[in-house]
C-alpha cells in the first residue's frame, strides 16, 4: 500500500460514522476516492430506500478524502460546504460513492461526487446523487 492509500486508509478507520453505517473504502487515487456501502434496512428511510442521510455521508467523506490525497503533508481536511442532488430514490443491493477533485489550491479543493445504486452485481448502475463540495485544507490539534 503506498503512502497515499495509507493516508486515507489511516483517516477512514479513525471514523467513527464509516464503521457505523458499513462503508469501506474501495479505490484510493491521486485525486480520486471510492467508497462502497452495502444496502442495509437500518439505513432506510419510510419508503425503504437509502436515506438521504446514509447518501450524503459516503458521498461527503468520498469528495473529503479525494481532497485529502491532495492535500499538503500536515495536513487534514474538512468540508466546508457541498450542495447535494437527489437526482432519484436510491434503491439498490449496495451503493458507490466517487469523490474526485476538480481543483486543489492551497486552503480549499473543489470536488465532485456522485452516488451509484447497483441493483445486483453486474456493472449496471443508476447515479442516484451529484455533490459539489468545497474542502478546507487544515492543520491538526
Amino acid at each position: 500500500m503506498g503512502d497515499l492509500q495509507q493516508r486515507v486508509a489511516a483517516s477512514f478507520s479513525a471514523q467513527g460514522m464509516m464503521t457505523t453505517i458499513g462503508a469501506r473504502l474501495a479505490l484510493v487515487s491521486d485525486g480520486e476516492v471510492h467508497i462502497e456501502l452495502p444496502f442495509s434496512s437500518i439505513l432506510s428511510q419510510q419508503n425503504g430506500f437509502l436515506h438521504a442521510g446514509a447518501t450524503t455521508s459516503i458521498v461527503d467523506s468520498a469528495c473529503g478524502y479525494a481532497a485529502l490525497t491532495k492535500a499538503p503533508p500536515g495536513f487534514d481536511v474538512v468540508t466546508a460546504e457541498f450542495k447535494l442532488n437527489l437526482m432519484r430514490p436510491a434503491v439498490g443491493q449496495h451503493f458507490l460513492a466517487i469523490g474526485r477533485v476538480v481543483n486543489a489550491g492551497k486552503f480549499l479543493t473543489v470536488c465532485t461526487g456522485e452516488v451509484r445504486a447497483f441493483a445486483d452485481a453486474g456493472e449496471a448502475f443508476k447515479v442516484v446523487a451529484l455533490m459539489q463540495a468545497t474542502i478546507a485544507n487544515v492543520k491538526p490539534n
